[in-house]
């Protein structure tokens, strides 16, 4: 199974950012898909936070344009919605303690224990930290296009 991380959620959202035509293909692909895809709650969640603030965008998006976006989503046929299991905290201490997780990162970590919990076999992100994770293979779909 394929998980997608925040970052493409937010580039396939923001028409104003650069890689907004890759990353919606790449979203698109996954949510049009016969096969199963994850989003990790922890990212729709990120998702959210990141595309409503002010701070980060301006305008941002608004709160009904975020939650349709995510509605959408949801609507998948195929899509499955990572979550914390009854092994998440083994799985999330052996990543903290493997990838020497301290501060901000360990949200990272959530991610990587979430998609290792579910099977998923490759995580579409942008985001090299990701890296510290050697069990869980990172694919950017954003370089493909170069």
């Amino acid at each position: 199974m394929i998980a997608i991380d925040t970052n493409l959620l937010i580039y396939a959202h923001r028409k104003d950012v650069p890689w907004h035509a890759t990353a919606i293909a790449t979203v698109r692909s996954l949510w049009e898909s016969a096969e199963p895809w994850m989003i990790p709650w922890p990212c729709i969640h990120e998702f959210y936070g990141i595309v409503t603030n002010t701070k980060i965008y301006r305008p941002a998006s608004s709160s009904d344009a975020a939650m349709n976006q995510i509605d959408e989503w949801l609507e998948s046929d195929t899509v499955v919605i990572g979550t914390e299991t009854t092994t998440h905290w083994p799985v999330l201490r052996g990543l903290i303690t493997q990838g020497r997780i301290i501060g901000p990162m360990v949200h990272d970590a959530k991610i990587a224990a979430i998609c290792s919990q579910h099977g998923v076999s490759v995580l579409y992100t942008a985001d090299r930290d990701f890296n510290r994770f050697p069990d869980l293979k990172c694919v950017n779909p954003l370089l493909k296009s170069k």
